[in-house]
């Protein structure tokens, strides 16, 4: 290399911004869990996260500094109200953080594999170690607490065995018998439950902390979704004899004070259903029931499309932050200003 740095690519531009407005978001939401927080192991799980959150912030900001790009606008104090009342409860906090710091480790998977500097990749890869800590140290907290909630159980396989008909990937024909559920199909069954009772609630918490009609109608309706997800994978899951997990006491307070901006609302809720339609695409592909995978083709149809009207928000009311892109040569080379020779 010759003491030459190596400029950063496309795709290292991409994580390093996405993991810069993500950071920025989860900042100003862990001030808010300090700031009413009362159980002294959930404050520290809570500090753990936000000095987590920082320490990735300020490590790209400093990238994006020596590489002279623009810092993205992001989010900041003036996002939060740190003087309003509670709106969560512990549970619910502890139970917010072990969810998203799944979601986190998700994340900084993908951002490691696409990226080729050192510093880079070592950045992401103390990030999704620390991530996994937080993963850890706040699993241990449920799991004390008995508010972890685990999936079904089932009964330890006795023999190999191997798929002897096609009927094994069927699952549409509302006559026949379907086959019982895999453990594969179970565990993705299971997840999309728990992160759907994690979205219904910041859904309410969100619509009745929010000033705007239009801001509140687009929480109630991500709430609805929620709920009808939740439903359709229960109900699959009672059809094959197998109980719901029992979501443990994630409570929402009545406060109906504002504590978040609606730009910072908006965002997380799109971050949210990114995920979601991550997940269930994961989970169509890991399924081989074909009533399982047209349900959760289905239901990503659904989530694009209140994603769509998120994102309409956003740009209407100039939230929507737009990552770096590539020039439009076209338009460069009609626009640009002549000068005969």
């Amino acid at each position: 290399m010759n003491g030459k740095i190596i400029k950063i690519t496309s795709s290292e531009i991409a994580s390093l911004w996405t993991a810069y407005l993500n950071n920025s978001m989860s900042i100003q939401f862990l001030n808010y869990f300090l700031s009413t927080v009362e159980d002294a192991e959930v404050k520290s799980i809570i500090e753990s996260g936000r000095n987590l959150s920082i320490e990735v912030f300020n490590h790209i900001s400093e990238v994006f500094q020596q590489e002279n790009i623009p810092l993205p606008c992001g989010f900041s104090d003036s996002d939060v109200n740190l003087n309003a009342p509670r709106l969560f409860s512990d549970e619910f906090i502890i139970s917010y953080i072990n969810h998203m710091s799944k979601a986190g480790m998700l994340g900084y998977t993908g951002f490691l594999s696409m990226s080729a500097r050192k510093d880079i990749r070592k950045l992401f890869k103390n990030a999704l170690y620390e991530t996994s800590d937080l993963y850890d140290e706040s699993s241990e907290v449920l799991l004390n607490k008995g508010l972890y909630v685990r999936s079904p159980y089932i009964d330890y396989p006795q023999q190999n065995d191997f798929v002897d008909s096609k009927k094994y990937l069927s699952g549409l024909n509302p006559f026949s018998n379907k086959r019982p559920l895999n453990a594969i199909e179970l565990s993705h069954l299971n997840i999309n439950i728990q992160n759907n009772l994690i979205g219904a609630k910041l859904s309410i918490a969100f619509a009745q902390s929010s000033p705007r009609k239009e801001v509140i109608k687009l929480m109630l309706q991500g709430k609805d979704i929620s709920e009808k997800h939740l439903k359709i994978f229960s109900k699959v899951l009672l059809d094959n004899n197998t109980q719901s997990p029992i979501s443990s006491d994630v409570s929402v307070t009545n406060s109906t004070t504002q504590v978040f901006s609606d730009k910072i609302i908006l965002f997380h809720h799109g971050l949210l259903t990114a995920s979601g339609t991550g997940n269930y695409a994961t989970s169509a592909a890991a399924s081989q029931r074909s009533d399982l995978v047209l349900n959760y083709e289905r239901l990503s149809i659904e989530i694009a499309q209140y994603a769509k009207d998120l994102a309409y928000l956003m740009i209407q009311n100039e939230w929507l932050e737009q990552p770096p892109g590539t020039l439009d040569k076209v338009k460069l080379a009609q626009q640009k200003k002549t000068k005969l020779i």
